[in-house]
């Protein structure tokens, strides 16, 4: 008898101890699961908090950046620099801080000779096409002479934006006149072989950096000059009253100088716009 109880008790152990070993079996097995099931979360999780955080720092970093420079969007910063040149300056203000970098537009210069019309593209010139807004509504350039000529080889441009040129003199009372501030060169030409097509309208500078004011030149032919004048606009109508104007000559007064003279055919600005194309 005994051994029958023995043999029946060793069974029902067996029979619990395989029960245990296979509930610890599937109890790990669950543990597993989760765990695995867990560091996914925790993956997904860490990673959607990674992006989250990376979005909220570029969204900080463009707003401290614009903040910062008080640049609004589309716009640029632009510097208007005290003239200390020594030459005459008509002090009208100055334009604001900052210059819409998107946008067109045309440049109509009326003259007595005829209507002279240009496209500017502000994304180039941002700076120089909001200096010429504000001067052009300011009339800065109204009642105005095109006090220089130079007619030579690959050298052919009508100078402009001198307020107080009188079309007569010399360089000492012509051509050293402007706003009573100055600004950064942009969009110089990388055209080696033809930097100054004809058509061009460009900035006047005195040759050193961060000078440019308010005068201008028009080249009626392809010009060749070394790249440190901002290229403002096209001419897209009235070259041919520019063509008159060089063809007919001029008087040699800059000659010893800066080349060229006085327009033999007198051309005066009556009026200058700017205007969104």
């Amino acid at each position: 008898m005994s051994s029958i109880k023995d043999r029946q008790r060793a069974a029902a152990r067996a029979r619990l101890e395989k029960e245990m070993s296979e509930r610890a079996a599937a109890a790990r097995k669950r543990r597993q699961r989760q765990a695995i099931i867990g560091s996914a979360i925790a993956v997904v999780l860490i990673a959607g908090a990674g992006v989250l955080i990376v979005t909220q720092l570029n969204k900080d970093d463009k707003k401290s950046t614009s903040n910062a420079a008080g640049v609004p969007a589309g716009q640029v910063a632009c510097t208007w620099t005290p003239d200390a040149g020594g030459g005459k300056t008509k002090d009208v203000g100055t334009p604001a801080a900052t210059a819409p970098n998107t946008g067109k537009d045309v440049l109509t210069i009326e003259t007595n000779l005829g209507t002279i019309k240009a496209d500017v593209d502000k994304s180039k010139v941002p700076c120089t096409a909001a200096s010429f807004e504000f001067l052009a509504s300011k009339k800065f350039w109204d009642n105005t002479k095109c006090h220089r000529l130079v007619n030579e080889d690959k050298f052919r441009v009508l100078q402009c934006g001198d307020p107080f040129a009188t079309g007569k003199g010399y360089r000492e009372t012509d051509g050293q006149g402007g706003p009573s501030y100055t600004m950064a060169e942009e969009n110089l030409p990388t055209d080696t072989k033809n930097p100054y097509p004809a058509g061009s309208i460009a900035m006047a500078n005195t040759g050193q950096p961060g000078s440019t004011g308010s005068q201008f030149f028009i080249c009626s032919e392809d010009t060749q000059l070394s790249a440190n004048y901002t290229l403002l606009g096209k001419i897209t109508s009235g070259l041919d009253v520019v063509k008159g104007v060089v063809k007919a000559g001029d008087d040699g007064a800059f000659k010893e100088s800066a080349g060229g003279g006085h327009p033999k055919k007198e051309i005066n600005i009556e009026s200058m716009t700017m205007a969104a194309a």
